[in-house]
């Protein structure tokens, strides 16, 4: 178990350096280059000139690569120009903001999708297991923008039971204080999880229903309820543990689509609003974060992996 987690580790700390290295390959490419898109179309060549000079972009591509992993090293993610504020800063403020939607949205939909998964397995091809799945299309199928738009169509403009947006300022915790104006982000973010997790445990009990084991434990005499709660859930979970670890990332970008939306004030529509200003430094602070998310989540699922399936240990 040990050796097997040090693999991990040590691809994760390769596969970071070699995304860190891509991402910042790409903002070399801008047309123009970083300079002419951070100072916009109209800058004077004197103006991109000094710019460059002052910031380093004049210098060559491995030193300025050394000198943004160097300030990495050092917990630095570079400063944001267009909002005079470090990336550092701008990631503490609105980073809590998306991790308590995305918390919530998993939570809702892990609590609602993994029990009617297992319900749809225990009455496979029944009236109602035909309506959940359509359900659950609906999810996969529906763009989260749409969802969005139309929950605020109905609950917030026509029925005004909930607020179309969140509060903009305060913290996170503030924005716990008013649970009734996260109703409709936290659900519009849950109902496309609930679908995945629906699908995925549904097919997961299924498969694990025909297996050697379960026959086994009919035989000795143990009911239905014993059997699914107590020997195919732990096995079924294999695969949410896959897909709750690749859903890591999401801690950092929230669901990009609902965040703007609902003009909700967390990192995914801060990177959205950096992405329209071209502001680069906050771009790629951003990005590395959530590259780090992605491996964290995937090292998450195979640790899952090796408690949940000795196999792998």
């Amino acid at each position: 178990m040990t050796g097997y987690l040090i693999r991990r580790f040590l691809q994760a700390i390769v596969v970071t350096a070699i995304v860190s290295l891509i991402a910042f390959l790409f903002v070399q490419l801008f047309p123009g280059g970083p300079v002419r898109a951070i100072l916009g179309p109209r800058a004077s060549p004197a103006l991109i000139a000094h710019f460059s000079r002052v910031y380093g972009f004049n210098q060559p591509f491995y030193v300025q690569y050394g000198k943004w992993v160097w300030q990495l090293l050092h917990g630095n993610l570079g400063d944001s120009i267009k909002l005079n504020q470090t990336v550092t800063g701008l990631l503490g403020n609105t980073l809590p903001k998306t991790i308590v939607l995305v918390t919530l949205g998993l939570l809702v939909s892990l609590i609602v999708g993994i029990p009617i998964g297992i319900y749809q397995a225990a009455n496979r091809n029944e009236f109602s297991d035909h309506v959940l799945t359509g359900v659950a299309l609906v999810g996969y199928a529906a763009p989260t923008f749409l969802l969005a738009l139309l929950l605020i169509e109905w609950f917030a403009v026509d029925v005004r039971l909930f607020p179309a947006s969140v509060t903009q300022t305060g913290s996170a915790l503030a924005m716990l204080a008013d649970p009734q104006a996260l109703i409709l982000p936290v659900v519009s973010y849950a109902f496309g999880l609930y679908a995945s997790w629906s699908q995925f445990m549904r097919s997961s009990v299924l498969e694990n229903l025909v297996q050697d084991y379960v026959r086994t434990a009919y035989a000795k005499g143990a009911g239905e309820q014993r059997v699914l709660l107590g020997h195919v859930l732990r096995n079924s979970l294999v695969t949410i543990v896959t897909l709750v670890g690749l859903s890591v990332p999401t801690l950092v970008s929230g669901d990009l689509f609902i965040e703007v939306v609902f003009n909700y004030n967390g990192a995914g529509l801060a990177f959205y609003e950096a992405a329209l200003a071209d502001d680069v430094p906050t771009l790629l602070g951003f990005t590395l974060v959530a590259t780090v998310a992605t491996i964290l989540g995937n090292l998450l699922a195979d640790i899952g992996y090796a408690i949940l399936d000795p196999r792998v240990r």
